[in-house]
């Protein structure tokens, strides 16, 4: 039987590619050629039926099935591999990825469906096991690098590859094809210089930068791939100042031209870092042409000494809000609950001022016990209670209660609703304003109010919102409608109000006739358009559905004058 290899990576979604299985292909086109056209790339979702995987994994009875292994996908994937392994018990199932390298005996142990770990990097270590395979040669007799596997009746670990400078790109005809729209990644970089203790990514080495020349052609080859979106997967984008700026630069200078206008260019960025140059460039940038993605984690001085996060955080502060105040960049930024040191009203702190700063989202994640990092490793340094099962959630500190990692889960459901889905900011701020809640006493409050909300559609959690923020001592009614009315017409490109916010009233109908007529406000054909009474304010508001704003995600909204309309009307 000839040899062959399925490379497979499971994505967390269809609109997610995978770069991991196209990278080493690209590593054994360069460094074992001669079976470069026996390997193919098979990827999938968590959400497909596993049989379609399994049919387009097994086609042509694979000698070797190799899966990118990662926090989103384990489970999955483990039981996928066991399948492979049930209709081809010939072929060698081997794994790879941060989930299984800093943790493969373990695997070995339990998992019988798995014949061997490669940890680490593979560009290299890969083609030297599928070479020694196809010439019938046992792998670990050998000394390719991360290999793991079992030699008689015990496992040998090693420890996982670092390779020392550039790989092959992986960036082949195939993958273009293969990509088809989705969003693109893109590694300019390797290592990252941060050894935070909740990450893994400070075990990958110290940090190695591509040539620029070679980020210049990946750069223009995924931005005319047909991706809307080129995620830059370097650890710390900014780690080196020349490197990213040279990139921005880059972006900046062939945007709207050899780069088609509409593409985004996302980054992972350390905000207390950067320089006044890189300032300079992102504040020419198109708008929405860039993302950045700022890792905050807390702003608990302590905790962040703890889990090892060297961050000037009045410096980040002042940096955020400079960034945000440029208006043409999606600004996300994160916290992590469940952190050293870091109990309910710390960590209320720290959501306070982060809120504060405006940015376009506020992520509140929670901590994962990822197997390699310290916060795993050192129980008697980072004690907490966490689940076996992946994600490895943090169940409780001696910091946090589960009744209090409960609560925060609540918080998080109401801050992605109203905040991060960017449906209801006016209504928020108009809350706040007016009740004077601090914004993690408003979120956690509505969270509780609210309840489950998985199976809640948008009008649904419209008026369970509405209904909530009634209740709250300084909120006038009219103008709550006010706010939550003006939200729904900026992002809802229907024009339609849900019921609860539907007032029958012939006004409406006369200043909807009253806009057509006016030359000035009438609308152009073909475009939908939303119109609704505000009553508090006295305004005619209305939305014509043309173009989004890409970093507010709103649609331009108009208010005038009732009384402007009523010679009209």
């Amino acid at each position: 039987m000839d040899f062959s290899a399925a490379l497979c990576a499971i994505n967390a979604k269809y609109i997610h590619s995978s770069l991991t299985p196209w990278c080493l292909a690209a590593g054994v086109e360069t460094h074992a050629p001669e079976l470069a056209d026996r390997v193919r790339v098979v990827e999938g979702t968590i959400n497909e039926p596993p049989a379609a995987v399994l049919e387009r994994l097994c086609e042509g009875a694979p000698s070797v099935v190799t899966f990118s292994c990662y926090l989103w996908n384990i489970t999955e994937t483990l039981a996928l591999a066991a399948q492979v392994k049930q209709r081809l018990p010939q072929t060698v199932v081997a794994l790879g990825g941060p989930e299984v390298s800093y943790n493969a005996r373990d695997v070995l142990r339990r998992r019988s469906q798995v014949d061997y770990v490669l940890s680490g990097e593979g560009e290299e270590s890969v083609p030297a096991f599928l070479r020694c395979l196809a010439a019938g040669q046992d792998p670990m007799a050998g000394n390719i690098p991360g290999l793991c596997g079992r030699v008689g009746n015990e496992v040998v670990e090693r420890a996982p590859c670092v390779l020392p400078g550039d790989v092959p790109s992986p960036y082949t005809p195939r993958y273009l094809s293969a990509l088809n729209g989705r969003i693109a990644y893109l590694e300019t970089s390797r290592g990252c210089p941060y050894s935070c203790a909740f990450c893994l990514s400070g075990r990958c080495g110290k940090p190695r930068w591509f040539p620029l020349d070679r980020a210049f052609r990946d750069i223009l080859t995924l931005a005319n791939s047909g991706a809307k979106t080129v995620k830059f997967i370097d650890r710390t984008f900014n780690a080196n100042p020349r490197h990213a700026n040279a990139i921005l630069a880059f972006i900046l200078e062939h945007y709207g031209r050899d780069i088609p206008a509409g593409v985004c260019f996302h980054f992972e960025i350390a905000g207390d870092i950067l320089q006044e140059e890189t300032f300079r460039l992102l504040e020419r940038m198109p708008v929405g042409a860039v993302q950045l993605e700022i890792g905050m984690q807390s702003f608990c001085e302590r905790t962040l000494e703890a889990v090892r996060r060297k961050t000037d955080t009045r410096v980040l502060k002042q940096n955020i809000r400079r960034l945000v105040a440029m208006e043409n960049m999606h600004i996300h930024i994160d916290l992590i609950a469940g952190l050293p040191f870091e109990d309910l009203a710390t960590f209320a702190d720290s959501f306070n001022e982060g809120y504060a700063l405006g940015a376009s989202m506020l992520q509140l994640g929670f901590l994962k016990l990822l197997h390699g990092a310290a916060m795993r490793e050192e129980t008697e340094q980072y004690p907490c209670e966490f689940s076996p099962l992946p994600p490895y959630e943090v169940r409780s500190t001696p910091w946090l209660s589960e009744e209090d990692l409960a609560l925060l889960h609540q918080t998080e459901d109401a801050l992605e609703r109203v905040y991060n889905s960017r449906r209801f900011r006016h209504t928020a701020q108009y809350v706040l304003d007016a009740t004077g809640l601090t914004p993690f006493a408003f979120y956690t409050a509505l969270g509780r109010a609210a309840g489950d909300t998985v199976r809640l559609d948008l009008d649904g959690y419209t008026a369970r919102l509405y209904e909530f923020c009634k209740t709250l001592p300084g909120v006038d009614s009219q103008c709550l409608r006010d706010a939550l009315v003006c939200d729904r017409l900026a992002t809802n490109a229907t024009g339609r109000l849900p019921a609860c916010l539907q007032v029958k009233d012939p006004l409406l109908a006369k200043a909807v006739r009253a806009l057509a007529q006016n030359p000035a406000t009438a609308p152009k054909p073909g475009v939908r358009r939303g119109v609704a009474v505000l009553y508090a304010a006295r305004q005619i508001a209305f939305v014509d559905y043309t173009q989004k704003n890409p970093v507010t995600a709103r649609y331009v909204l108009h208010r005038i004058p009732i009384d402007n309309l009523s010679d009209q009307c």
